[in-house]
């Protein structure tokens, strides 16, 4: 038998918590991750290294494109 993988989805707390995707100046490098409302603290969740891995990344936690700022 075959078996389809099943679509995996995460939460994360719409409350106090925003997406966000750290690029760095230097080398181009992007992360995306959680960046808590309140204390500003970053939580990295994923390398973005082709647009494909930031699809992947708005897929897992049901975000759309508005919903994402970039930080430098």
């Amino acid at each position: 038998m075959f078996f389809k993988k099943k679509q995996e989805t995460r939460t994360y707390d719409k409350e106090s918590q925003k997406p966000m995707i750290r690029s760095s100046i230097c080398t181009g490098e992007k992360v995306a991750g959680f960046q808590d409302i309140r204390t500003g603290k970053f939580t990295e969740v994923m390398l973005i290294r082709t647009s494909e891995d930031l699809e992947e990344f708005r897929r897992l936690y049901g975000i759309c494109e508005s919903e994402i700022s970039t930080q430098y």
